[in-house]
This record gives structure tokens, sequence and C-alpha cells, in this order.
């Protein structure tokens, strides 16, 4: 495949757990992967879910704006401990939000992010949209075409995008490649369908891949890939 100059890095926040705290094992996996493609000169940015520490008002009776603001600030609390590991790691990192978070984080701006890429930081997009009823998958796409990525990866605990779900149907067959008009008009639930249409009109490719295969970040910009590919063709 081609060189990539800039990659957006979707993390679920399930994926940071491990027994009611944080997988400190796997988010160190996770530094080390991103730290191969810092030192290749990749601008890298990255949204992480907030589903470790908030999964909505399951079993509470709470206002559905209220309960995605908790949301929110649960990405934020994610982004900044996992920016400290990647710190550790010897790499520069920068923590943006959509909305003012006194000194723990930066507003938000193309500008700023982009003067961030030219000091060679690892960008962590905390907040989502900074607004309710939208998902950390919407924030992905939105920052992904500011930024003009040169493609997402995502990585899940699925290892790609199958026809059916596959753990309740154990004929799923997986994609190893399918185009973005397909994800959107078969509403296969790859992310939420308003990102999937915001990627589709703005044409910009998806790599898709379990996050727990052996070096599937790194080898997700390789020949050795193992997941679907979402095309924009």
């Amino acid at each position: 495949m081609k060189e990539l100059k800039r990659v957006l890095l979707k993390l679920s926040g399930e994926a940071l757990a491990k027994d009611g705290a944080y997988n400190e094992d796997e988010i160190k996996r996770i530094a080390g992967q991103v730290k191969v493609l810092y030192d290749k000169g990749v601008d890298v940015c990255i949204v992480i879910g907030g589903g470790n520490i908030w999964r909505g008002r399951t079993g509470v009776e709470i206002d559905r704006p209220k309960s995605d603001t908790i949301g929110m600030l649960a990405t934020v609390m994610n982004c900044i401990y996992v920016s400290e590991h990647f710190r550790y790691a010897g790499m520069k990192t920068a923590v943006l939000t959509p909305f003012v978070c006194g000194s723990f984080t930066e507003l938000f701006s193309k500008d700023l992010a982009n003067r961030y890429f030219e000091e060679h930081r690892v960008l962590f997009f905390a907040g989502g949209t900074g607004h309710p009823f939208f998902s950390t998958d919407t924030g992905m796409a939105l920052r992904a075409i500011e930024l003009n990525v040169d493609m997402i990866l995502a990585a899940k605990a699925i290892d790609g995008v199958y026809d059916k779900d596959p753990a309740k149907y154990p004929d799923a067959v997986r994609f190893d490649r399918i185009s973005i008009d397909e994800v959107v008009e078969k509403q296969l639930g790859v992310i939420d369908l308003f990102a999937s249409c915001l990627l589709l009109e703005h044409r910009i490719p998806m790599r898709i891949f379990s996050l727990y295969e052996e070096n599937s970040i790194q080898n997700a910009l390789s020949d050795d890939f193992n997941g679907t590919e979402v095309t924009t063709d």
C-alpha cells in the first residue's frame, strides 16, 4: 500500500479496561505500537471511547444530554491517562477538546492541531463533538475530515466487518474488502450510520481490525494487514 502521512486511530474505552480498572499492559502495548509509527514520522491522532467508565443510561433514570455529557467527560479521562503512557514511552502529546476543560486540556482548533503535528506530537481528541446525541464515531469522522487524514484505523474487539453479527450467527462471513457505499447501504453497523455517511461524503478510507492481534496497529499500515479494508472506490 502507499505510504501514509497522517492517520487517525480509534480505540474503544472497553479495550483499556480490565477487572474494573485500566489495563496497563494493553495500554503499554498500544503505546509501543504507535511509537513505531511515530518514529517513522507518521502523524498520529487518536480518539478513545468512554465505555469503560460510562455506558449511557443503562439502569439509571437520567436526562439524555446529561448522560452524554458524562460520556464526553469519560473520554477526557481516558485520553489524559493514555496520553501520559505515551509520554512515558517517549512521545510528545497533546489532548484537545471541543470545550474548555480548565488547564487539563486545550481547546481544539484546526490551526492548533496542525501546529502540533509540525511539532511531531501525537494528538488525542477527547470530548467527542462537544454536543449530546453524537457518538465518538461522529467525533472521529469530523476530526478525520477537518485534518485531512489519509486513513482511519479502527481497532476493535472484532477482527473486521461481517455480513451479520458473528457473536450471534456462526455462519457470519467477514469482508476482506468493502466499499463505504456498501457499508452505508447495508447499514452494517461498523460505526454509527451518521459517521459512515460523513466518511462516504468525504471519501475517507478506513481499516477495521482486531486490537488484540499481535502488532495489529503497525500491521494496519502494511501488507500484513488482517481485517477489513473499507474503500472509497
